[in-house]
């Protein structure tokens, strides 16, 4: 199968090019974006023999580390550049590991033009799940976060008229039984050290404030069609059982492994076949305890806040999303606190009427607005 990564410099895409170097035989790489790792990119494009690149990053053009590509290699620029690639001949899949909603005119354009897509960044769904899902189905969207690909796997086979209820599970990040006085004072370092997972760090700081939790139940919704009363969030430390879902008979059917990104990836790549795993399978005489809690959203109140975007509907999430980026970057770069972020979400949200989504062009200017509303409040702070 050819794949096209978009995001191949990142957590998500580095991952996904060693499933590819373990399993040379059914993957090959024909295309890689990634937004300003030139020399990551350039290394990579060399070891996998890569002919299609772009970088997000114009400013780049001129890199002298660019020189060290074959001669038969073509490099593009700015973000109409990977939004191409998703649409170049051969490619069977695109895997979009983006960060952003910057990834949803990738996601729309892969589908548009009949290729599978690998879906890791969530923002597409959160944003613009009202366009792409009309043009998907079972075997062209594979999700790729381990909770919505757990979710999948526990479907298959199953009526999904006898489905009760979703769990998505949530490790709690590193400030799980904290009080909101506690979170006032938490800094940019603490908020990055993810007690499970090894992220990017927009995130990782999603999975400390919950907002990340918030996101895959909007995404959730549109990848399963359910409601919103019907996706619960539970807090599951371990983070071995990836997700659940509960049927009308009462069983639940759980989907446990360890916490590695490259088995979603890898699935993602194979389905419907399962190839062999790219780590040691999870020890259940060495696992210990299995612990759950409810989500504690009074304290972590950027999961409600997802949650009633999502139940709005319409432009709402996209401004939900929108003012988070503006928000988290913002914490990122020092410039407010960790609990400034739920607050400017909230105010953003309050001064925004949702209006039903009918376009691409539509949901960016709703961005646009969102994001500069969201540095109005930043800047009266």
């Amino acid at each position: 199968m050819n794949v096209v990564i978009l995001g191949s410099t990142g957590s998500i895409g580095t991952q996904a090019l060693d499933v590819a170097r373990r399993h040379p035989d059914e993957l090959r790489i024909v295309g890689l974006a990634a937004h300003s790792s030139s020399e990551m990119l350039v290394q990579q494009a060399q070891e996998f023999r890569v002919k299609r690149l772009a970088l997000g990053n114009e400013g780049l053009r001129d890199s002298a580390t660019l020189a060290q590509l074959p001669h038969d290699a073509r490099v593009d620029f700015g973000l109409e550049a990977i939004e191409e690639l998703c649409e170049i001949e051969g490619a069977d899949m695109v895997l979009n590991a983006l960060s952003g909603a910057v990834g949803l005119r990738a996601s729309y354009r892969t589908l548009i033009s009949k290729k599978k897509l690998a879906l890791a960044n969530k923002e597409s769904l959160v944003v613009g799940g009202d366009l792409l899902m009309p043009l998907a189905d079972s075997d062209s969207l594979l999700p790729v976060d381990s909770e919505h690909s757990a979710i999948f796997q526990c479907l298959l086979g199953e009526d999904s008229k006898t489905v009760n209820r979703l769990w998505l599970t949530a490790s709690g990040g590193p400030f799980r039984g904290r009080t909101r006085e506690q979170l006032a004072y938490v800094t940019r370092e603490q908020t990055l050290a993810h007690p499970t997972w090894k992220m990017g760090p927009k995130i990782t700081v999603d999975s400390a404030t919950l907002m990340n939790k918030g996101l895959e139940v909007i995404e959730a919704y549109h990848l399963f069609g359910l409601d919103y009363d019907r996706i619960s969030v539970v807090v599951h430390p371990q983070s071995c059982i990836h997700s659940m879902v509960e049927y009308c008979d009462g069983s639940v059917k759980a989907h446990l492994g360890v916490t590695d990104m490259r088995i979603p990836i890898q699935l993602a790549f194979s389905y419907p076949q399962r190839w062999q795993a790219p780590i040691e399978p999870l020890d259940f005489t060495q696992l210990g305890t299995l612990s759950f809690e409810p989500a504690d959203e009074q304290t972590f109140r950027a999961l409600a806040l997802a949650k009633e975007a999502g139940r709005q509907g319409g432009t709402m999430p996209a401004v939900l999303n929108a003012a988070n980026e503006i928000a988290v970057q913002s914490f990122l770069n020092r410039i407010c606190g960790f609990l400034d972020i739920e607050r400017i979400v909230e105010r953003v949200m309050l001064c925004h009427n949702p209006e039903s989504v009918c376009s691409l062009e539509q949901l960016e200017q709703v961005d646009g607005w969102a994001r500069a509303t969201a540095n109005d409040f930043l800047r009266a702070l």
